[in-house]
């Protein structure tokens, strides 16, 4: 019986992710599957729809819009905060980790360095862009 990635299954993938310039931003190939539960939101919404009723073994490229990946880059989440709140070492690019007043993990992207203040990008890195995915269902159970 062949196994096809519908609601509820347990899916096992091979990615590699790419931006339209074709920089590869991430890749699981050669390394653990992503392991995730179809029609449970776990991954993002482009590639789930796209792997459902995929069977093991097959592979397909994907085009995720922002709206079905990371979302339109927001720009009300870009902050100017007060110098002395961040480590002195950062550098334009520098990922910070920390929570929120509610106690969430935050994870905002150095943007700009002015002499008394900080600007935080607090959007996720993949934010507006249009990602392209080679997936490969390896395991459906």
């Amino acid at each position: 019986m062949i196994s096809t990635v519908s609601k509820g299954k347990v899916v096992s993938l091979e990615y590699t992710v790419k931006l339209d310039d074709n920089e590869v931003v991430d890749t699981n190939v050669g390394k653990a599957p992503l392991t995730y539960t179809q029609g449970t939101n776990q991954i993002i919404r482009g590639v789930e729809a796209a792997v459902e009723g995929m069977t093991v073994g097959e592979a397909k490229q994907v085009t995720v819009t922002p709206a079905n990946g990371y979302g339109a880059h927001d720009p009300t989440a870009v902050h100017e905060v007060a110098r002395k709140n961040v480590p002195e070492n950062i550098k334009v690019g520098t990922k910070l980790h920390g929570k929120d007043a509610n106690g969430q993990v935050i994870l905002p992207t150095v943007k700009e360095i002015k002499e008394d203040t900080v600007l935080l990008d607090f959007n996720h890195p993949l934010a507006g862009k249009t990602l392209f995915f080679d997936v490969k269902v390896l395991d459906v159970h």
